[in-house]
């Protein structure tokens, strides 16, 4: 069902306007792409870029500021805020990440320094981080239980939603299966475990494999894993760019 933007009010026209209906265009895009890849995942960051620079074009009309009174504002910064917060966790976690891979790969380049501490240092990193994603996902459950109902915030509302349902994929993506999470137990009891986990594995993951087993390691796969992470690092980076335009927009209202 389509999105509309309404309030409550006598001076708001009752006929939606052009920039709303071109918004609720993009939430049904949006609500449409669901699977999980990084190819996926960087064209709905992408699409959420978007998304709110049309917001942000939205809460410029006049018609827009009639609408929205200061309460309701304050509750539009407070969730921008919070999708800035995961786009900085988000971003970090990745730098982190970039990093230990630009460490190994110097060593399998030049043959020189300590290529098993470097790999069971970023697999440490690896674990720290998994566990901020499932504390980051817990708290996204959480705030979604307090989801914003008001009828004038219906579009915000849902865009919020699905931005914060974006980085629930992400953080899960960056984490892997959590069945193939665990492969290096399994697999000493079932063979068939590790052909079914390399199968479902994403760019994160297949490296995580390889590095764990220490002797299939494929300096393609990790330059596959590097590039994976750039192009997320980028698309993050451009709907930060755009919620900043956006909180701008709120707070001149």
């Amino acid at each position: 069902m389509a999105v509309s933007f309404h309030v409550r009010s006598n001076s708001f026209p009752s006929r939606q306007h052009p920039q709303a209906a071109h918004v609720d265009d993009q939430l049904i895009r949006l609500r449409s792409s669901e699977t999980a890849s990084s190819s996926s995942i960087c064209q709905r960051l992408s699409n959420l870029q978007d998304l709110h620079d049309s917001l942000e074009k939205l809460l410029r009309l006049p018609i827009t500021h009639q609408a929205l009174s200061q309460d309701q504002i304050e509750k539009l910064l407070d969730g921008s805020l919070r999708i800035l917060d995961l786009c900085n966790v988000a971003k970090d976690s990745l730098s982190q990440m970039n990093e230990g891979l630009k460490e190994i790969q110097s060593i399998l380049r030049t043959k020189r320094g300590d290529l098993s501490a470097e790999v069971k240092k970023y697999l440490a990193s690896r674990k720290f981080l998994k566990k901020s994603f499932q504390k980051e996902l817990k708290s996204l459950k959480t705030c979604q239980n307090k989801d914003n109902t008001d009828e004038s915030l219906v579009v915000f509302g849902e865009a919020e939603a699905i931005t914060v349902a974006l980085f629930e994929s992400l953080f899960s993506f960056m984490s892997g299966s959590k069945a193939c999470g665990k492969w290096s137990l399994v697999s000493k009891l079932m063979s068939q475990s590790k052909a079914t986990c390399e199968a479902e594995a994403n760019e994160f993951t297949r490296v995580d494999f390889e590095f764990q087993s220490e002797k299939s390691l494929k300096m393609e796969d990790v330059q596959i894993l590097e590039s994976c992470i750039q192009d997320l690092e980028d698309g993050i980076e451009s709907l930060s760019k755009s919620l900043i335009k956006y909180r701008v927009s709120l707070l001149n209202i």
